[in-house]
């Protein structure tokens, strides 16, 4: 495990590189550990692909920013000794979210399948075939970013961003495939969209996912799209 100051009052904590299931095993196993020493001063634990980061209240320990950081990396070393190499949780939460695909609500999806070389029907089948990974929560509250994207399906995001993508939006880019948790601008290609809403700020969990579960997409119909309550 590496151990890097963020900025005066968080560490970032590596424990592998890429994205890939066994790494990201390690990551929540950490997280868990983290969590459940509760330590004083510890205010958040962000797990994302092969980091934790951990975010601290430097009050809580020895004055100095190097101080601080040294206390809290002593604590997480503490916290490495139990194993994390554990096979990666069977018990995923696992999250259906239909997704109208094509149309006026999937704008790229042309140019998806002239890069993969497949209908619109193919690319939506082959999108909606398969688990995919939730690696990180980020860019903006409540946007998942997943791994598992087919190998035939990957596809550079666009060369221009748009200003603004509409909540829900079905995306690819690069290895990956997310969706739009809010209105923003945005660069993926845009193949679909899902009438559910991943970012609720007034409800307990204002994020509908989390790093660790699993989303599966299921193809719906216009009609189905534009009636769902």
């Amino acid at each position: 495990m590496k151990l890097e100051p963020l900025g005066d009052s968080a560490a970032v904590a590596t424990l592998g590189s890429g994205i890939d299931e066994g790494t990201m095993a390690a990551v929540l196993e950490f997280t868990q550990t983290v969590l459940g020493a509760a330590k004083p001063g510890i205010i958040d634990v962000v797990p994302a692909y092969a980091t934790v980061t951990v975010f601290y209240d430097p009050l809580h320990f020895p004055s100095g920013s190097a101080d601080s950081f040294d206390a809290v990396s002593r604590f997480l070393q503490s916290c490495s000794s139990r194993p994390t190499n554990a096979p990666f949780h069977s018990d995923s939460r696992i999250t259906e979210l239909p997704v109208y695909y094509g149309g006026d609500h999937g704008p790229d999806m042309a140019v998806v399948a002239e890069h993969c070389g497949m209908s619109a029907e193919d690319v939506a089948a082959l999108h909606a075939s398969g688990d995919y990974l939730v690696y990180a929560i980020g860019f903006t509250p409540g946007f998942p970013y997943l791994g598992g994207l087919p190998k035939a399906l990957q596809t550079p995001r666009r060369d221009t961003p748009r200003a603004r993508v509409p909540a829900g939006s079905v995306g690819i880019g690069g290895v990956q495939t997310g969706v739009y948790s809010v209105e923003s601008p945005g660069g993926w290609q845009i193949i679909g969209r899902t009438p559910v809403r991943l970012f609720r700020p007034l409800e307990r969990q204002a994020a509908l996912l989390r790093p660790g579960d699993k989303v599966r997409f299921r193809p719906i119909s216009k009609a189905e799209f534009e009636s769902w309550k």
